[in-house]
């Protein structure tokens, strides 16, 4: 019996091991060709220099990290859901109890941001960036979280947005407020397409489906030489204007620049604020619409249809076009992101539309809370933020951002802010009239 009780302890540990030898083992064969070998351009040519100094470091740093994960969750195994359910229930509440004043205080920081001290254009870059994925975070929510749909070509319509202003405005002339409605409806309709031969399937066979319609678009937008330019892509895409004001040095003649009209002089962050402050403006109305959205009835369809497709038809709600406004409707604002898109780079290729896109879009959501808009909001200033903030991680950047990933799993497996308030909340019966009702029942004969 002592020996069995030996065995029985020791199991554990030898599993641990094993599995902490098996991860150093699959770290030194990736090492090897990442780490160990660096080419290096001298007078002779290319020449191949080796580093087994960084494998060996990177081999025990997986197999130590390896061994202190397995120690740490054996540790806490027994106590870790109910204090997992505990802390994301207080974390949501928290949060949704103040959640006026830290919209307000996130607003005010958002609009004072551009001229704040430490503010220059490396930061306004990053925040244009980290907005941009906020509103197609946002977007995919409607089609993820609420109506529990996966989506892994969510970049198509990001596409179809970008591809439509760049084609509108150069062929016909039109500015960036006139495409851009234009380039919604289009990625809508999309949308719409995507929708009709998804209908009848669900989980990981519509997650596959959606894959194939985001590669499908980008071999088309390759392929489709005289219309998109193919993978040259299209250049000079027209700049965004103050109600007709360009921001420019100089202007054409009979045409007036925005710093000429304001009487301030030019400076090149002068497009970049605007820009800054036109992707603020979309997103906090793609915000706006969601919140007052899920409270209409096609809000709470998409989240019945989520729970329960089956009840969802028993209670006379029609699957179909559910679906298909939730499809339609996260597209057009997947319109709308890539319309900005291409008016802020200025040029667009295919290249910018690759799955990878779609999975940096879908982890934000899974990542900040299924159906959470502020769990969204931290999730792309985490994901997008930090490494982009990071600048000394160089060609590591990619490798801290799947382990970001893989520690906010572990932590939050549910995602960053897993609780959030009711869409409908009943209130209970006023106690007068329950009283009254209790006595008039009991009077009854």
């Amino acid at each position: 019996m002592p020996g069995s009780a030996a065995t029985g302890s020791a199991s554990p540990i030898v599993a641990t091991l094993k599995e902490s030898a098996v991860a150093a083992l699959v770290a030194a064969v990736l090492a090897v060709p990442l780490l160990g070998l660096q080419t290096v351009q001298e007078p002779g040519g290319l020449t191949l220099h080796t580093r087994w100094t960084w494998v060996g470091i990177a081999v025990g740093a997986v197999f130590l990290g390896r061994l202190l994960l397995n120690v740490a969750i054996a540790a806490i195994s027994q106590r870790r859901a109910a204090r997992q359910q505990r802390s994301a229930t207080s974390l949501g509440q928290a949060v949704n109890r103040y959640a006026v004043s830290l919209t307000a205080a996130a607003l005010l920081f958002a609009v004072a941001l551009p001229f704040l001290p430490f503010t220059d254009r490396y930061v306004l870059d990053v925040s244009i960036l980290v907005l941009t994925y906020i509103m197609l975070g946002w977007g995919l929510n409607i089609v993820v979280g609420l109506a529990g749909l996966l989506d892994l070509g969510y970049v198509a319509f990001y596409a179809v947005g970008a591809y439509s202003y760049a084609l509108f405005a150069q062929n016909f002339d039109l500015g960036f407020w006139a495409c851009l409605p234009l380039a919604g409806m289009l990625a809508a309709m999309f949308g719409l397409l995507l929708g009709f031969p998804v209908l009848r399937l669900r989980g990981d066979y519509l997650a596959i489906v959606t894959l194939g319609f985001g590669e499908m678009i980008r071999i088309i937008l390759i392929n489709w030489q005289s219309l998109t330019n193919g993978s040259n892509g299209i250049t000079g895409i027209p700049r965004p204007t103050f109600f007709g004001l360009p921001f420019a040095a100089s202007a054409p003649a009979d045409t007036t620049t925005f710093h000429q009209f304001f009487d301030i002089s030019f400076s090149p962050l002068q497009r970049i604020i605007f820009l800054y402050y036109v992707i603020l403006v979309l997103a906090l109305i793609t915000n706006a619409f969601t919140l007052r959205i899920r409270r209409l009835p096609v809000g709470r369809a998409w989240e019945a249809l989520r729970e329960d497709e089956t009840a969802c038809r028993s209670l006379g709600i029609n699957p179909t076009n559910t679906k298909l406004t939730a499809f339609s409707i996260g597209a057009m604002f997947a319109g709308f992101a890539g319309s900005f898109f291409a008016t802020r780079q200025g040029f667009i290729s295919p290249e910018s539309f690759v799955f990878l896109e779609s999975a940096i879009i879908l982890a934000i959501v899974v990542l900040g809370g299924l159906g959470s808009q502020i769990g969204v909001v931290i999730a792309a200033i985490v994901l997008i933020g930090g490494p982009e903030i990071v600048r000394q991680l160089e060609e590591f950047r990619m490798l801290a951002f799947g382990g970001l990933m893989v520690l906010i799993m572990i932590w939050r497996p549910r995602g960053l802010l897993s609780y959030r308030e009711p869409t409908i909340r009943l209130r209970p019966r006023d106690r007068r009239a329950a009283v009254a009702s209790d006595a008039a029942t009991k009077a009854l004969p």
